[in-house]
């Protein structure tokens, strides 16, 4: 009997169980949203013809990207002479409540107009996004409102701005396409500015600021421009490449981590390179206000991979999500579906050699140049950006300069805060003849280079420290 009831109690809580289960909703399976923001485009700059596209006319949220455009507008009003290099902006509070990425200046603080470009171009600032806008228009409204105008006047047919620093709202769209002619106008327009994207570090008030701009002096010819990212748009990357005569334009939207996202700009630039016509102008393409491609094309398909490996963290634009913001709200195009691919990933760790008896070294400061493959021709005019003074860590050895810098890549890719403001380099170390690149960040104490370690090889990187001129 007592077996009995025990039997039926249990089978009472069994059902009420149940019942309570089945009242709780099942949630639907998350879209597969990589796909759904992804775009590309490849512009020759000399004459504004498009080399590759893939969604280019779908909207998609441009994210940081977004500070180029606030940077054009900033850059009319230095040519227009009413705003110098050296004017001051004041800082509301307006922008210091702004989200990471950030400078973090206090309400009631001043920065110049070169240094509110140079954190924009490096550090991706929000507040001095706001700064900016505000300094300009008076309210970010008032200078979104000019954004977008500015858009359209440039050429921009599908782009709208509701806010100076690309942080989520569902109403700032734009496209790949209006994306590449906002690059390429910005060089064109504006040259004497222009150089600002390509600076790789910015020190304000005592700190350095390291750009996330990762193909900057990694991938020959780039001479800038921008990186966004937000968890609603994905990594988008705008950059802009000079080899001899060629120039092109590349713009990757909703790549699923920063790595993916820059090895597919690699492929789909070097690509096209091998394509380029040769232009023996020296400008970029004067489009006088139409965007490049305006006609209506055909996609232009190839078989990139589409950058679908797993979400990762970049140490650009922080993740943001907002209240009331979606991945995919109604104002975003579906892009067609397309299969998944692999990545383009780096050679695999099979190509990390051994090392063995310390020999002399040279260091390669990053950006390498292009006959620096060779380590007996490297150049001496550009010191190291390592303070020999200092800690460094090193984070492998490789046959190949190329596959150092890969794994210093990832290594940044892995988004550490150890790794915020610290020189990446390779040395490289001769044994019996034949060369080895060691992968090394540098300026470290040391604490800060064993802490770094003990985080990479968490993170399966092996990695040592090494003390100020060590081998």
């Amino acid at each position: 009997m007592v077996g009995s009831t025990r039997i039926r109690q249990l089978l009472s809580i069994f059902a009420i169980l149940f019942i309570a289960l089945a009242a709780i909703p099942i949630a639907a399976p998350a879209p597969a949203e990589a796909r759904e923001r992804f775009a590309a485009v490849t512009v020759d700059a000399h004459t504004g013809t498009i080399l590759f596209s893939r969604n280019a006319d779908a909207r998609r949220y441009p994210a940081s990207l977004t500070k180029i455009m606030t940077l054009y507008v900033l850059f009319e009003e230095l040519k227009a002479g009413r705003l110098t290099l050296q004017s001051k902006f004041t800082v509301s509070r307006h922008a210091a409540s702004m989200q990471p990425s950030k400078i973090g200046l206090p309400a009631g603080a001043t920065i110049s107009v070169e240094n509110a470009i140079k954190a924009l171009v490096t550090k991706s600032a929000n507040d001095i996004a706001v700064v900016v806008a505000e300094g300009v228009s008076g309210t970010e409204s008032a200078f979104a409102r000019r954004m977008t105008q500015t858009a359209r006047r440039i050429g921009m047919t599908r782009s709208q701005f509701r806010n100076a620093s690309g942080l989520p709202n569902s109403q700032q769209v734009t496209t790949a396409r209006d994306m590449a002619t906002l690059g390429l106008r910005v060089q064109r327009d504006f040259p004497q500015f222009y150089h600002y994207f390509s600076l790789r570090s910015f020190t304000f008030r005592g700190r350095t600021y390291r750009t996330h701009n990762r193909l900057l002096g990694r991938y020959e010819g780039t001479n800038g421009i921008k990186t966004g990212y937000t968890r609603a748009s994905g990594y988008n990357l705008t950059a802009s490449v000079v080899r001899g005569r060629r120039h092109l334009v590349g713009v990757v939207m909703g790549g699923r981590s920063g790595r993916s996202r820059n090895a597919y700009m690699r492929t789909m630039l070097t690509r096209q390179f091998g394509r380029a016509p040769q232009s023996s102008s020296d400008t970029v393409a004067r489009m006088a206000g139409t965007p490049p491609g305006f006609r209506q094309v055909a996609e232009i398909r190839d078989s990139y991979p589409l950058p679908l490996d797993k979400p990762g963290t970049e140490n650009a634009d922080a993740p943001v999500v907002m209240a009331g913001v979606v991945a995919t709200p109604p104002a975003i195009e579906p892009a067609p579906a397309a299969p998944a691919q692999p990545e383009i990933a780096p050679n695999p760790e099979s190509t990390a050699v051994p090392e063995s008896t310390p020999a002399p070294e040279i260091i390669i400061p990053q950006p390498v140049a292009a006959n620096a493959g060779n380590p007996f021709n490297a150049p001496a005019a550009e010191p190291p950006q390592h303070d020999p003074n200092s800690w460094a860590i090193q984070i492998g050895a490789f046959s190949s300069e190329n596959d150092a810098i890969r794994r210093l890549d990832v290594a940044q890719d892995l988004g550490l805060s150890a790794l915020n403001g610290r020189s990446p380099f390779t040395v490289a170390h001769f044994v019996e003849e034949r060369v080895v690149y060691r992968a090394r960040f540098g300026g470290f104490d040391r604490e800060g280079a064993e802490n770094a370690c003990k985080l990479l090889v968490r993170k399966a990187i092996n990695c040592f420290a090494l003390a100020p001129n060590g081998q």
